[in-house]
């Protein structure tokens, strides 16, 4: 079994309504991303899990939709934790990714990271 990965970075606004930090959690304030994606299988008859440049595409059209954006409009997102961050590129890759293996989401500056392996079977 095989693992590509390939990651993209992004640089989006939101807002949180959190318990702790909740003044400046609730202003508008952005972050700086890197989402790091994995699909896991075998090569086809090419050689390859996916092609690369497939691949990059795919993460190129999800980027145009997080990059420099306001996360709160959004909808599908929800709030824009790290959580719901994994899961909405998880579900967007996922038709065109059939061999998605695993989404994580990070902000370095923060050391904060999340990561998403799929839904249970």
């Amino acid at each position: 079994m095989f693992e590509l990965t390939k990651d993209f970075r992004f640089e989006a606004a939101h807002t949180l309504d959190r318990r702790i930090d909740a003044e400046p959690s609730r202003r508008i304030h952005g972050h700086s991303y890197r989402a790091e994606v994995s699909l896991r299988g075998a090569p086809d008859s090419h050689g390859m899990v996916m092609d690369f440049g497939l691949f990059g595409a795919e993460l190129a059209r999800l980027r145009d939709r997080l990059d420099h954006r306001f996360l709160d409009d959004i909808e599908t997102i929800g709030p824009a934790t790290l959580e719901n961050l994994c899961l909405f590129i998880w579900r967007s890759l996922a038709p065109a990714c059939p061999n998605l293996a695993r989404v994580a989401v990070f902000r370095d500056s923060e050391g904060e990271s999340c990561a998403y392996t799929g839904p249970e079977t």
